[in-house]
């Protein structure tokens, strides 16, 4: 019998017992605790005075190797790990089992590293599920006898089986495990952003966006400091519109950066999100230590993330996050910074062009004003002028006429000034406020009368009848009546207006008519503009319809209906 080996009965004993102590590696779900685990039970089970496991990675090579046996002393002094060379490249690339009763004779040793113990006999497994390789178990300096036996090969070969069940399923457990937590802070990624997405909806003011970004984005990622540049008008320059630290003053020496200058101005130019690592950061390699704030450089800040302001026009600005964790922001991190900058790029954009918009509506207003003017009430008033000017001359020849020509100004000065009131009236906004609808057309009717000095009356249900009209409704029809003595003040030149309201058990019915020169309605558009189109799509909003008579020299009528439910 070969020296060392166990009988039958011991053999089975030891299997029996190691069937007993590996069914506990399949409940440790660490990998880290499960290979010291492993590395202890093989060491137990086989009398070895070290061993150790090594884990291997998707792409083959050693990641984790977990020795037992050597102090912490030993293994501080060793200069690195096992990198996978010699034997342990061997084992790695090989499947079966290597036994040697001295190990510094195989010409596969590619002997140690300095102040590591020396080691004779050793066996190593590799540790397998199917074709794949998960592992080895690596066992070195057998006790009480000058190398491993066949039986403790067998022995340890049993163990590597077990040991790739438990490796897998850890394995299988962590990345469930890492998944859930990516999923959980995708989840709550997500949720920010929809905050973020409504809190940059009911905000027109870039300041309080920024302000608000900034705040949310260094509370959820537990920043040190934040800081947003937004690109100038000239579209060459990034200036500091906000910086946000409880601790830390301005990371940046300079306050405005150009285009590609620093990783300000290269993040803008290149509309990418960049990583600065300060520790790495060496100031004759990098000429951002040169923009760096000095009391960035002495606190514990470790990195700074700059993330592009993209709208669907090109680049508003930067965001900055200064970040004091050990670890580095990872992808999912980044991800979610450049989605915050994205919103709030185009959040900058879409007020902006707001704003632009409302620039331009001021100036087409300006421009329609002016013309209306220019082309109506300016040209009356000159006719005036004119007309005074003939009175001017016929008063030594002709008296009579000179009165008649004056009489005739006085009454164009009247007409104009009844225009001018019009305008007024058509340009002042009006609303149905905290009053029922028959209160609000009375109020209508009674500016209208001042403005325009025109006969108008006004009759309808008592105000508690009125009441019943729901308000939506109510808005509409008061909005129309409001645009239909509007186009009356305008064109129809009329002596007596009449607005009426009624109710059935179904609808509200206005009515308001005129007894001006009226026009004919196949050139409608011609005579109302836009403002027909606006009393329809009204009528229509609140689920009625509306409908115009007219003939020239007989007057408008406007009938409106709104239903009541």
């Amino acid at each position: 019998m070969e020296p060392g080996l166990l009988t039958r009965e011991q053999l089975e004993e030891r299997l029996a017992a190691l069937h007993r102590a590996s069914l506990e590696l399949v409940q440790e779900i660490s990998p880290e605790a499960l290979m010291e685990r492993i590395a202890t039970l093989a060491m137990e089970q086989v009398g070895a005075q070290y061993a150790a496991v090594g884990i291997l990675n998707e792409e083959g090579q050693l990641d984790r190797f977990i020795p037992i046996g050597m102090s912490p002393e030993e293994i501080r002094r060793m200069a690195h790990p096992p990198v996978g060379k010699g034997l342990i490249g061997a084992l790695m690339r090989g499947s079966s089992t290597i036994r040697l009763a001295d190990l510094t004779t195989d010409p596969r040793s590619a002997g140690f590293p300095p102040h590591h113990p020396p080691m004779t006999s050793f066996l190593g497994v590799p540790i397998r599920r199917g074709e794949e390789q998960l592992g080895q178990i690596y066992l070195t300096n057998k006790l009480n006898a000058p190398e491993f036996t066949a039986d403790d090969q067998v022995v340890i070969e049993m163990l590597a089986s077990y040991a790739a069940v438990a490796l897998f399923n850890a394995r299988l457990v962590q990345r469930l495990t890492e998944r859930e937590s990516t999923l959980t802070r995708r989840n709550e990624n997500l949720a920010l952003l929809n905050d973020m997405a409504q809190t940059l909806a009911s905000s027109a003011d870039i300041d309080t966006m920024i302000d608000r970004a900034l705040t949310q984005v260094m509370d959820y990622l537990k920043l040190e400091a934040g800081e947003i540049f937004l690109r100038h008008d000239d579209g060459n320059h990034l200036r500091l519109a906000a910086h946000r630290s409880s601790t830390l003053p301005a990371l940046w020496s300079k306050t405005e950066f150009r285009f590609g200058e620093g990783i300000i101005g290269q993040t803008a130019a290149s509309g990418q999100a960049q990583r600065l690592d300060l520790p790495a950061l060496r100031p004759s390699a990098d000429e951002n230590h040169h923009f760096l704030n000095e009391a960035i450089l002495q606190s514990t800040v470790r990195q700074i993330a700059c993330t592009p302001l993209n709208g669907a026009s090109g680049v508003f600005g930067v965001l900055c996050a200064a970040s004091s964790h050990e670890k580095a922001l990872d992808e999912l991190e980044m991800q979610f910074l450049s989605a915050i900058s994205f919103w709030v790029g185009t959040a900058i954009e879409n007020t902006r062009l707001n704003v632009q918009q409302r620039r331009l509506a001021v100036l087409e207003e300006r421009e329609r004003i002016g013309m209306d003017l220019h082309d109506g009430i300016i040209q009356d008033i000159y006719a005036v002028g004119l007309t005074l000017e003939h009175a001017r001359l016929l008063l030594g020849d002709d008296p009579a006429a000179a009165r008649q020509r004056i009489d005739q100004a006085i009454a164009d000065l009247n007409s104009t000034i009844r225009d001018i009131r019009a305008y007024i009236l058509d340009l002042r906004p009006r609303k149905l406020h905290e009053e029922n609808l028959m209160d609000g057309l009375r109020r209508l009717v009674a500016e209208f009368r001042a403005n325009t000095l025109v006969d108008v009356n006004v009759s309808g249900p008592t105000p508690e009848e009125a009441s019943l009209i729901p308000p939506s409704a109510a808005v509409a029809l008061f909005h129309i009546c409001q645009e239909a003595l509007a186009n009356i003040a305008k064109h129809a030149h009329a002596k007596h207006v009449h607005v009426s309201l009624w109710m059935t058990n179904e609808r509200a019915v206005l009515e308001v008519s005129d007894d001006g020169r009226g026009f004919d309605t196949s050139k409608v558009q011609l005579t109302l503009g836009h403002g027909l189109s606006n009393m329809q799509t009204r009528a229509h909003n609140a689920g009625g319809d509306i409908e115009l008579t007219s003939e020239p020299g007989a007057g408008t009528t406007i009938l409106v209906w709104v239903p009541l439910h």
